[in-house]
């Protein structure tokens, strides 16, 4: 499965992977990714960022089986990219995630942003994981911040890749030339 950035041809099949997410999953998605006019907009240049999809052959067309995003945020902040992850969960635990956060992560650093932030509902283990698996830490907790579709409240964690921390010790043990990325 390769990762393609998102064009205008994708986004039916867009919208049918975010419609096909669990109720529960929805809860966790700030933007109204199941209106199809919402998607689109992703790829007329007004929403900002960068977007990717991977597809999946399900015999009839292609699928989508993940996303990602890194939208840098305005003003005084526009150094920074946030990041926004959803696998559907046919393909959860099968490393798309990992696949699609590094991508997201290795775009943003040729991008110039210095800083990546993602937010993470606490109970979602696996996902916290895979960030803090690519050099992620916490930097924030909002306790009782997102009220699900039940009125139930959780604990939403911030996590921070520091782009100049993190790489500059990677390139100390070469894994820059494994990545491709000139960080010095």
């Amino acid at each position: 499965m390769d990762v393609v950035e998102l064009e205008a041809v994708h986004c039916d099949a867009l919208v049918r992977f975010f419609g096909g997410l669990p109720e529960g999953d929805l809860t966790f998605i700030e933007e109204e990714v199941t209106d199809p006019d919402v998607v689109r907009s992703w790829t007329s240049g007004g929403a900002g960022g960068r977007r990717w999809v991977v597809l999946d052959a399900d015999g009839e067309g292609q699928e989508v089986a993940g996303y990602v995003a890194v939208r840098p945020l305005p003003g005084w902040s526009a150094h920074v990219g946030e990041v926004r992850l959803v696998v559907s969960p046919a393909h959860r635990g099968s490393g798309l995630g990992r696949l699609l956060a590094r991508h997201a992560l290795v775009s943003a650093v040729g991008d110039g942003l210095s800083k990546l932030v993602v937010e993470v509902v606490a109970e979602q283990g696996a996902a916290l994981a895979l960030f803090t698996d690519l050099g992620f830490t916490g930097e924030a907790l909002l306790r009782d911040h997102v009220r699900d579709r039940e009125g139930q409240v959780r604990d939403l964690m911030v996590l921070a890749h520091h782009v100049d921390e993190t790489w500059a010790g990677m390139a100390t043990v070469g894994l820059d030339e494994a990545l491709g990325q000139d960080l010095s």
